[in-house]
Protein backbone atom coordinates (compact mmCIF):
# COMPACT_ATOMS: atom_id res chain seq x y z
CA UNK A 1 0.00 0.00 0.00
CA UNK A 2 2.95 2.32 0.62
CA UNK A 3 3.78 2.37 -3.11
CA UNK A 4 0.26 3.58 -3.97
CA UNK A 5 0.52 6.45 -1.46
CA UNK A 6 3.80 7.71 -2.93
CA UNK A 7 2.33 7.26 -6.40
CA UNK A 8 -0.46 9.69 -5.46
CA UNK A 9 2.03 12.18 -3.99
CA UNK A 10 3.95 12.06 -7.28
CA UNK A 11 0.81 12.88 -9.28
CA UNK A 12 -0.04 15.85 -7.01
CA UNK A 13 3.50 17.23 -7.29
CA UNK A 14 3.37 16.99 -11.08
CA UNK A 15 0.03 18.80 -11.23
CA UNK A 16 1.06 21.80 -9.13
CA UNK A 17 4.57 22.00 -10.59
CA UNK A 18 3.17 22.03 -14.13
CA UNK A 19 0.77 24.85 -13.22
CA UNK A 20 3.46 27.15 -11.82
CA UNK A 21 6.01 26.30 -14.51
CA UNK A 22 3.58 27.63 -17.13
CA UNK A 23 2.81 30.78 -15.11
CA UNK A 24 6.47 31.56 -14.47
CA UNK A 25 7.38 30.92 -18.10
CA UNK A 26 4.77 33.41 -19.35
CA UNK A 27 6.23 36.11 -17.10
CA UNK A 28 9.75 35.36 -18.36
CA UNK A 29 8.55 35.58 -21.97
CA UNK A 30 7.00 38.99 -21.31
CA UNK A 31 10.05 40.30 -19.44
CA UNK A 32 12.68 39.31 -22.01
CA UNK A 33 10.47 40.16 -25.01
CA UNK A 34 10.60 36.69 -26.53
CA UNK A 35 7.65 34.69 -27.81
CA UNK A 36 5.90 32.15 -25.63
CA UNK A 37 6.54 29.56 -28.34
CA UNK A 38 10.29 29.94 -27.80
CA UNK A 39 9.85 29.74 -24.02
CA UNK A 40 7.80 26.57 -24.53
CA UNK A 41 10.47 25.07 -26.78
CA UNK A 42 13.33 26.00 -24.42
CA UNK A 43 12.67 26.70 -20.72
CA UNK A 44 9.46 24.68 -20.33
CA UNK A 45 10.81 21.81 -22.44
CA UNK A 46 14.02 21.65 -20.44
CA UNK A 47 12.03 21.63 -17.22
CA UNK A 48 9.61 18.92 -18.29
CA UNK A 49 12.51 16.86 -19.73
CA UNK A 50 14.30 16.88 -16.37
CA UNK A 51 12.78 13.51 -15.33
CA UNK A 52 13.97 11.87 -18.57
CA UNK A 53 17.41 13.41 -18.03
CA UNK A 54 17.63 12.04 -14.50
CA UNK A 55 16.31 8.56 -15.26
CA UNK A 56 18.28 8.04 -18.48
CA UNK A 57 21.60 9.38 -17.19
CA UNK A 58 21.49 7.17 -14.11
CA UNK A 59 20.37 4.15 -16.16
CA UNK A 60 23.19 4.62 -18.69
CA UNK A 61 25.84 5.21 -16.02
CA UNK A 62 24.79 2.13 -14.04
CA UNK A 63 24.91 -0.14 -17.10
CA UNK A 64 21.28 -0.19 -18.27
CA UNK A 65 21.37 1.64 -21.63
CA UNK A 66 18.21 -0.14 -22.79
CA UNK A 67 16.30 1.66 -20.04
CA UNK A 68 17.87 5.01 -20.99
CA UNK A 69 17.09 4.57 -24.69
CA UNK A 70 13.67 3.04 -24.10
CA UNK A 71 12.76 5.92 -21.82
CA UNK A 72 13.60 8.55 -24.46
CA UNK A 73 12.00 6.70 -27.40
CA UNK A 74 8.93 5.82 -25.37
CA UNK A 75 8.62 9.37 -23.99
CA UNK A 76 8.88 10.93 -27.45
CA UNK A 77 6.15 8.66 -28.78
CA UNK A 78 3.97 9.31 -25.73
CA UNK A 79 4.56 13.08 -25.83
CA UNK A 80 2.98 13.30 -29.28
CA UNK A 81 0.52 10.42 -29.51
CA UNK A 82 -0.64 10.56 -25.90
CA UNK A 83 0.10 13.96 -24.32
CA UNK A 84 -0.47 16.22 -27.34
CA UNK A 85 -3.28 13.97 -28.56
CA UNK A 86 -5.19 14.24 -25.26
CA UNK A 87 -4.59 18.01 -25.15
CA UNK A 88 -5.93 18.41 -28.71
CA UNK A 89 -8.95 16.21 -27.94
CA UNK A 90 -9.82 18.49 -25.01
CA UNK A 91 -8.93 21.78 -26.74
CA UNK A 92 -8.02 21.99 -30.48
CA UNK A 93 -4.57 23.59 -30.77
CA UNK A 94 -3.80 26.32 -33.33
CA UNK A 95 -0.24 25.97 -34.63
CA UNK A 96 2.02 28.90 -35.50
CA UNK A 97 4.03 28.86 -38.71
CA UNK A 98 7.37 28.72 -36.86
CA UNK A 99 6.33 25.37 -35.37
CA UNK A 100 5.64 24.05 -38.88
CA UNK A 101 8.59 25.63 -40.67
CA UNK A 102 11.32 25.22 -38.05
CA UNK A 103 10.61 23.28 -34.86
CA UNK A 104 8.67 20.25 -36.15
CA UNK A 105 11.00 19.65 -39.15
CA UNK A 106 14.01 19.93 -36.84
CA UNK A 107 12.41 17.40 -34.49
CA UNK A 108 11.95 14.95 -37.41
CA UNK A 109 15.53 15.51 -38.62
CA UNK A 110 16.95 14.97 -35.12
CA UNK A 111 14.84 11.81 -34.72
CA UNK A 112 16.14 10.48 -38.05
CA UNK A 113 19.74 11.29 -37.06
CA UNK A 114 19.18 9.47 -33.77
CA UNK A 115 17.96 6.42 -35.68
CA UNK A 116 20.93 6.45 -38.08
CA UNK A 117 23.48 6.75 -35.26
CA UNK A 118 21.75 3.92 -33.40
CA UNK A 119 21.97 1.45 -36.30
CA UNK A 120 25.24 0.09 -34.86
CA UNK A 121 23.46 -0.39 -31.50
CA UNK A 122 25.73 2.18 -29.86
CA UNK A 123 25.84 5.87 -28.99
CA UNK A 124 29.42 7.00 -28.38
CA UNK A 125 30.73 9.96 -26.38
CA UNK A 126 31.60 11.76 -29.62
CA UNK A 127 28.00 11.35 -30.81
CA UNK A 128 26.81 12.59 -27.42
CA UNK A 129 28.92 15.73 -27.82
CA UNK A 130 27.50 16.18 -31.34
CA UNK A 131 23.97 16.08 -29.92
CA UNK A 132 24.78 18.76 -27.34
CA UNK A 133 26.39 21.01 -29.98
CA UNK A 134 23.25 20.69 -32.13
CA UNK A 135 21.07 21.52 -29.11
CA UNK A 136 23.01 24.68 -28.24
CA UNK A 137 23.05 25.81 -31.87
CA UNK A 138 19.29 25.25 -32.27
CA UNK A 139 18.47 27.06 -29.01
CA UNK A 140 20.59 30.10 -29.88
CA UNK A 141 19.04 30.23 -33.35
CA UNK A 142 15.39 30.20 -32.25
CA UNK A 143 15.99 32.74 -29.48
CA UNK A 144 17.80 35.06 -31.92
CA UNK A 145 15.06 34.62 -34.53
CA UNK A 146 12.33 35.28 -31.97
CA UNK A 147 13.95 38.50 -30.74
CA UNK A 148 14.22 39.77 -34.32
CA UNK A 149 10.88 38.73 -35.79
CA UNK A 150 8.22 37.77 -33.26
CA UNK A 151 5.74 40.25 -31.87
CA UNK A 152 5.35 39.76 -28.15
CA UNK A 153 2.00 40.41 -26.54
CA UNK A 154 2.01 40.81 -22.80
CA UNK A 155 -0.70 39.45 -20.55
CA UNK A 156 -1.97 41.91 -17.97
CA UNK A 157 -2.52 39.35 -15.21
CA UNK A 158 1.16 38.37 -15.29
CA UNK A 159 2.47 41.93 -14.83
CA UNK A 160 1.80 41.52 -11.10
CA UNK A 161 4.53 38.88 -10.83
CA UNK A 162 8.14 40.08 -10.70
CA UNK A 163 10.86 38.44 -12.79
CA UNK A 164 12.63 37.25 -9.61
CA UNK A 165 9.48 35.48 -8.41
CA UNK A 166 8.93 34.04 -11.90
CA UNK A 167 12.47 32.61 -12.02
CA UNK A 168 12.01 31.12 -8.54
CA UNK A 169 8.68 29.68 -9.70
CA UNK A 170 10.35 27.99 -12.67
CA UNK A 171 13.24 26.60 -10.59
CA UNK A 172 10.96 25.21 -7.87
CA UNK A 173 8.55 23.84 -10.49
CA UNK A 174 11.37 22.01 -12.30
CA UNK A 175 12.49 20.53 -8.96
CA UNK A 176 8.90 19.51 -8.21
CA UNK A 177 8.54 17.88 -11.64
CA UNK A 178 11.76 15.92 -11.22
CA UNK A 179 10.93 14.79 -7.66
CA UNK A 180 7.30 14.00 -8.48
CA UNK A 181 8.28 11.94 -11.52
CA UNK A 182 10.93 10.13 -9.51
CA UNK A 183 8.36 9.19 -6.89
CA UNK A 184 5.90 8.05 -9.53
CA UNK A 185 8.38 6.03 -11.61
CA UNK A 186 10.09 4.30 -8.69
CA UNK A 187 6.88 3.17 -7.06
CA UNK A 188 5.11 2.29 -10.30
CA UNK A 189 8.14 0.20 -11.32
CA UNK A 190 7.99 -1.72 -8.05
CA UNK A 191 4.37 -2.61 -8.75
CA UNK A 192 5.02 -3.50 -12.40
CA UNK A 193 8.04 -5.73 -11.70
CA UNK A 194 5.77 -8.12 -9.81
CA UNK A 195 4.21 -9.00 -13.18
CA UNK A 196 7.55 -10.02 -14.74
CA UNK A 197 7.64 -7.31 -17.42
CA UNK A 198 10.99 -6.81 -19.25
CA UNK A 199 13.18 -3.74 -18.67
CA UNK A 200 12.62 -2.61 -22.26
CA UNK A 201 8.83 -2.75 -22.01
CA UNK A 202 8.88 -1.10 -18.56
CA UNK A 203 11.11 1.68 -19.92
CA UNK A 204 9.02 2.29 -23.06
CA UNK A 205 5.66 2.20 -21.30
CA UNK A 206 5.69 2.70 -17.54
CA UNK A 207 8.82 4.82 -17.13
CA UNK A 208 8.20 6.70 -20.37
CA UNK A 209 4.64 7.48 -19.30
CA UNK A 210 5.82 8.55 -15.85
CA UNK A 211 8.47 10.89 -17.22
CA UNK A 212 5.97 12.24 -19.78
CA UNK A 213 3.50 13.24 -17.07
CA UNK A 214 5.19 16.65 -16.62
CA UNK A 215 4.60 17.30 -20.32
CA UNK A 216 0.99 16.15 -19.97
CA UNK A 217 0.21 18.32 -16.96
CA UNK A 218 2.13 21.33 -18.33
CA UNK A 219 0.57 21.11 -21.81
CA UNK A 220 -2.95 20.65 -20.48
CA UNK A 221 -2.60 23.55 -18.04
CA UNK A 222 -1.06 25.73 -20.76
CA UNK A 223 -3.91 24.87 -23.14
CA UNK A 224 -6.55 25.57 -20.49
CA UNK A 225 -4.88 28.94 -19.87
CA UNK A 226 -5.05 29.55 -23.65
CA UNK A 227 -1.23 29.52 -23.85
CA UNK A 228 -1.29 27.32 -26.97
CA UNK A 229 2.25 28.25 -28.01
CA UNK A 230 3.62 26.92 -24.74
CA UNK A 231 1.48 23.78 -25.07
CA UNK A 232 2.69 22.62 -28.50
CA UNK A 233 6.13 24.23 -28.08
CA UNK A 234 6.59 22.20 -24.91
CA UNK A 235 5.96 18.89 -26.70
CA UNK A 236 8.09 19.57 -29.78
CA UNK A 237 10.84 21.08 -27.63
CA UNK A 238 10.73 18.18 -25.16
CA UNK A 239 11.20 15.65 -27.96
CA UNK A 240 14.19 17.61 -29.26
CA UNK A 241 15.63 17.92 -25.75
CA UNK A 242 15.03 14.24 -25.02
CA UNK A 243 17.22 13.21 -27.95
CA UNK A 244 19.86 15.93 -27.99
CA UNK A 245 20.17 16.65 -24.25
CA UNK A 246 19.11 13.43 -22.53
CA UNK A 247 20.83 11.01 -24.93
CA UNK A 248 23.74 13.44 -25.34
CA UNK A 249 24.42 13.71 -21.61
CA UNK A 250 23.78 9.99 -21.04
CA UNK A 251 26.25 9.01 -23.80
CA UNK A 252 28.89 11.38 -22.46
CA UNK A 253 28.42 9.95 -18.96
CA UNK A 254 28.77 6.41 -20.33
CA UNK A 255 28.82 5.24 -23.99
CA UNK A 256 25.57 3.40 -24.66
CA UNK A 257 25.92 -0.14 -26.02
CA UNK A 258 22.65 -2.00 -26.67
CA UNK A 259 23.86 -5.12 -28.45
CA UNK A 260 21.69 -7.36 -26.25
CA UNK A 261 18.85 -9.11 -28.10
CA UNK A 262 16.08 -7.49 -26.09
CA UNK A 263 17.56 -4.01 -26.43
CA UNK A 264 18.09 -4.39 -30.19
CA UNK A 265 14.30 -4.44 -30.61
CA UNK A 266 14.45 -0.78 -29.65
CA UNK A 267 16.12 -0.10 -33.00
CA UNK A 268 14.21 -2.60 -35.14
CA UNK A 269 10.75 -1.87 -33.76
CA UNK A 270 10.35 1.06 -31.35
CA UNK A 271 12.38 3.57 -33.36
CA UNK A 272 10.13 3.00 -36.39
CA UNK A 273 7.08 3.93 -34.35
CA UNK A 274 8.77 7.03 -32.88
CA UNK A 275 9.78 8.21 -36.36
CA UNK A 276 6.33 7.49 -37.78
CA UNK A 277 4.56 9.36 -34.98
CA UNK A 278 6.92 12.35 -35.38
CA UNK A 279 6.26 12.50 -39.14
CA UNK A 280 2.51 12.13 -38.54
CA UNK A 281 2.54 15.18 -36.24
CA UNK A 282 4.43 17.22 -38.85
CA UNK A 283 1.87 16.30 -41.53
CA UNK A 284 -1.04 17.04 -39.17
CA UNK A 285 0.12 20.61 -38.43
CA UNK A 286 0.58 21.62 -42.09
CA UNK A 287 0.16 23.98 -44.03
CA UNK A 288 3.37 25.97 -43.58
CA UNK A 289 1.49 29.15 -42.71
CA UNK A 290 0.15 27.37 -39.64
CA UNK A 291 -2.64 24.88 -39.15
CA UNK A 292 -4.79 23.45 -36.37
CA UNK A 293 -4.33 20.24 -34.45
CA UNK A 294 -8.02 19.33 -34.33
CA UNK A 295 -9.86 16.92 -32.06
CA UNK A 296 -10.07 14.41 -34.93
CA UNK A 297 -6.30 14.52 -35.44
CA UNK A 298 -5.85 14.12 -31.69
CA UNK A 299 -8.05 11.01 -31.75
CA UNK A 300 -6.05 9.58 -34.69
CA UNK A 301 -2.75 10.13 -32.84
CA UNK A 302 -4.17 8.53 -29.70
CA UNK A 303 -5.37 5.49 -31.65
CA UNK A 304 -1.91 5.14 -33.22
CA UNK A 305 -0.43 5.05 -29.72
CA UNK A 306 -2.93 2.38 -28.64
CA UNK A 307 -2.00 0.23 -31.68
CA UNK A 308 1.69 0.68 -30.84
CA UNK A 309 1.11 -0.50 -27.27
CA UNK A 310 -0.86 -3.50 -28.56
CA UNK A 311 2.02 -4.69 -30.76
CA UNK A 312 4.57 -3.81 -28.10
CA UNK A 313 3.05 -6.18 -25.55
CA UNK A 314 2.28 -8.78 -28.19
CA UNK A 315 5.88 -9.07 -29.46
Amino acid sequence: MEEYFYLLIGFVLLLFSGKYLVRGSVVIANHFKISKLVVGVTIVSLGTSAPEMFVSSIASYTGFPQIALGNVIGSNSANIALVLAITAIIIPIPVRKNSVKIDAPFMVIVSLLFYILLLDYRVSRVEGVLFLVLLVSYTLFIVYKSRREDKVEEIDEDKKTSIAIALLMVILSIAGLAFGSDLLVDNAAKIAEDFGVSQRVIAITLIAFGTSLPELTTSLIAALRKEMDISIGNIIGSNIFNILAVIGVSAIASPMDISAADASRIVTFDMYWMLGISVALFLFILPFKGGILTRFKGIVLFLIYCVYLYFLFRK
